[in-house]
């Protein structure tokens, strides 16, 4: 009786364990047969596959086209079991021209387009090889890489192309595995053969001495690279970076002196229609106040108008608007990670690749020499053997004739092998004519001497390199420089100057009124002069300040804790409802509350000061904080709050405090600060500081009187007096607020 249980053999197994080892199984399954292209091709499985089977189904580049139905069929009922639509979609991008800077397919119908637009269905399209995955199969046949069993075990498949082409780096790759990724741009394969040439010419040059060849990516739909050369030879020499790349564009003139600007080519990936919405969404949101509209022109070609607002507009600051919000501008990274030849993913620099590849066009020339040696010396036996019939053709003959096993009685006689009996018993009658015998000759000669010189081939590693030099030098003349396909189509420009974009270019210029009530909710309505009376605020709330600015302007709020918060005024909710809490913008604690909100104004001076009557002035720009946490500038007293900031403009500064006492002294004795705790600037016996307000004393000090009455005092002398001090009495009439108004 066996002691297995019924259901087979029950293992216990640490749940942790068995977890960690079958998601290990699934990383590499994912590493290596999805999203990491080996080195030596470029290619995923997938893309071999899809190769491999249009190959099997004669459809090279001097054939017709079948559909694309019939090869997804293929590949994925042969060679590769998934759905059939991930199959497609891989085909698809293999014959798009923006998408492949050297497509592998030759597509015939509808393949998508740079819109953003799919492919017709697999039944509708055609497809046969392009002339690049021609030389990328170029000697699968003669034994050039290994083959492997397919998945059901049916048929066989390349473990990787011959590839006679540089794909990896000539087309790129992308793709996301577990725990690692691999992005490889596009670039020029006249370049790269460039740079291939040199490296078999110096071993032991550096990265850098080939980026003299590869300046950078060359990508299908063209634009212009602005990387700065360092940083490209930076991520050449580590295998990881980044290429900025801009579109292409011009300025085209108008009549009266007015111009459009025309974007002729984009990058690499961004797909046209979502560009378009992109910049239209924009324009509705107004921030992009120095263009007036956008327009597709485009065709075969690329073509969208782009209207700025007037003719004073600079093209290049409108440029850089957009290169700063749009898909005009992208950054496309560098991640060198592929699957090395001893199956191995690691990230390479460009000399790491390039040389892999060329170990591999080694290995593949000396598996074809060896193959190709074989076969020549199959034929030379067979000859030999033919030779044998024209010397003895009347007795083999008569042996044909009359002998009852006439293979074995020639190969007996004349001491032939087995495939020479085959080859003579399987002669046509129409061969044993004198001219054939002359033939023979000859063909011997010449095999004899290939044959010589593919044992040199294989006996001397000078020669070896000498053959993929010239391989090289031939692939650069087919798709290289000199050809359109291969024509560089990426310009290399300069790293561009840092353009200065004012504030008034990112926003549209319009008066407005910000409103902040007084349980902090803040909005924006259009306009100066608006009635404060008519404005509606939630129950149990109401006004507090209202403040005159412009959607370009920089509002400075302070708050009773001594920090400057900053917000953009086109920033705030329009004044349709009734706004947003402000502690949603900026990280103002519960505990405290604004004091002051205000403009930046360029030259600004601040008084500011806690209620305990200690205080500086501030330069405005020191206030201008650049996170929602703000800016600490005063620094108060245990005990005490921020409670004036006010504008420090004149010769003369008056001081009021609770107990109704008012000190005024000269501007000059408060010193001007970054930060801190601040100088006494009035002394309180009880209570604190309740105002202050700085002034000329030419224009005198001036403090609102009831509703629309204003009372001005010049003569001051009684209330005159160094900083710090009590200050006496405030004037008859003075506000029982105790504020100046």
């Amino acid at each position: 009786m066996s002691d297995i249980a019924p259901g087979g053999e029950i293992r216990d197994v640490d749940f942790a364990d068995a977890l960690g080892e079958r998601y290990l199984s699934y990383a590499l399954s994912t590493i290596m047969a999805r999203s990491l292209p080996d080195v030596r091709d470029g290619l995923k499985p997938v893309h071999r596959r899809i190769l491999h089977a249009m190959q099997q189904l004669r459809l090279d580049p001097a054939s017709g086209y079948k559909k694309c139905a019939r090869v997804v069929g293929d590949v994925i009922g042969k060679f590769h079991p998934h759905g059939e639509l991930a199959v497609y979609d891989a085909l698809v991008r293999l014959a798009q021209d923006f998408s492949q800077r050297y497509p592998l397919v030759d597509g015939q119908g509808n393949f998508g387009n740079i819109d953003g637009d799919n492919a017709a269905a697999m039944r509708y399209t055609e497809s046969r090889l392009s002339a690049v995955a021609q030389a990328m199969l170029d000697g699968i046949d003669e034994d050039a890489v290994d083959f492997r069993q397919t998945y059901d075990g049916e048929d066989r498949e390349p473990v990787v192309l011959p590839a006679r082409f540089p794909n990896l780096l000539a087309n790129g790759a992308a793709g996301i595995a577990v725990g690692m990724a691999t992005s490889i741009p596009p670039h020029n394969a006249g370049e790269l053969c460039a740079a291939l040439l040199h490296l078999i010419e110096q071993p032991k040059c550096t990265p850098a001495d080939l980026v003299a060849h590869v300046p950078g990516p060359d990508f299908p739909t063209g634009g212009v690279l602005v990387e700065a050369p360092e940083s490209i030879a930076e991520a050449y020499a580590t295998g990881r970076g980044s290429f900025r790349l801009r579109a292409r564009w011009q300025k085209e003139a108008l009549s009266h002196g007015l111009y459009q600007i025309v974007v002729t080519e984009i990058p690499y990936q961004v797909q046209k229609g979502r560009l378009i919405e992109k910049v239209a969404a924009l324009l509705e949101e107004r921030k992009l106040p120095l263009l007036a509209d956008i327009r597709d022109e485009s065709t075969a070609e690329i073509r969208l108008v782009l209207e700025p607002k007037n003719r004073n507009v600079d093209a290049d600051v409108l440029m850089e608007q957009l290169f700063r919000l749009t898909e005009l501008e992208t950054r496309v990274p560098l991640n060198l990670n592929v699957v090395d030849a001893l199956g191995v993913p690691r990230v390479m620099n460009l000399k790491e690749a390039l040389q892999a590849f060329l170990d591999h066009r080694r290995e593949v020339l000396q598996r074809r020499s060896r193959h190709r040696l074989a076969a020549v010396a199959r034929r030379m036996e067979i000859l030999r053997g033919f030779i044998v019939v024209y010397v003895n053709l009347d007795q083999v003959i008569r042996i044909i004739r009359r002998a009852d096993d006439p293979k074995a009685e020639i190969m007996k006689r004349w001491d032939l092998t087995e495939v020479q009996a085959d080859a003579i018993l399987n002669m046509r009658l129409r061969a044993l004519h004198r001219l054939e015998e002359v033939a023979i000759a000859k063909e011997m000669a010449n095999l004899g001497a290939e044959s010589a010189e593919l044992e040199k081939l294989l006996g001397s590693e000078r020669r070896q390199w000498t053959a993929l030099a010239k391989e090289v030098a031939a692939t650069q003349k087919e798709f290289g420089g000199d050809t359109e396909l291969g024509r560089r189509r990426t310009v290399i420009g300069a790293a561009p100057a840092a353009v200065e974009i004012p504030a008034a270019a990112l926003v549209e210029r319009e008066p407005v009124t910000v409103l902040l009530s007084q349980k902090g909710w803040i909005r924006a309505v259009k306009g100066h002069g608006i009635n404060l009376a008519d404005q509606k605020y939630k129950e149990g709330d109401g006004p507090r300040f209202a403040v005159a600015a412009e959607t370009t302007d920089r509002l400075i709020i302070f708050g009773s804790n001594g920090r400057f918060y900053t917000l953009g005024a086109d920033r705030l909710p329009g004044g349709r409802g009734q706004g947003e809490p402000l502690r949603l913008m900026i990280d103002l604690p519960n505990e405290h509350d604004i004091v002051a909100l205000f403009p930046y104004r360029p030259g600004l001076k601040l008084l500011i000061a806690a209620d305990d009557g200690r205080g500086f002035v501030v330069d405005g720009e020191e206030a201008l904080a650049q996170t929602r946490a703000g800016k600490q500038v005063l620094t108060p007293a245990a005990g005490a709050r921020a409670a004036i900031c006010a504008p420090a403009e004149g010769d003369m500064a008056a001081f009021v405090g609770d107990n109704r006492r008012m000190l005024v002294v000269e501007r000059s004795e408060i010193p001007e600060m970054t930060r801190g705790r601040g100088v006494i600037l009035q002394r309180h016996r009880a209570g604190g500081l309740a105002d202050a307000k700085v002034f000329s004393s030419a224009e005198g000090l001036s403090w609102r009187q009831g509703e629309n009455r204003t009372r001005t005092e010049f003569d001051l002398t009684p209330w005159r007096g160094a900083r710090g001090a009590a200050g006496r009495g405030v004037p008859q009439g003075f506000p029982r607020s105790n504020r100046f108004g």
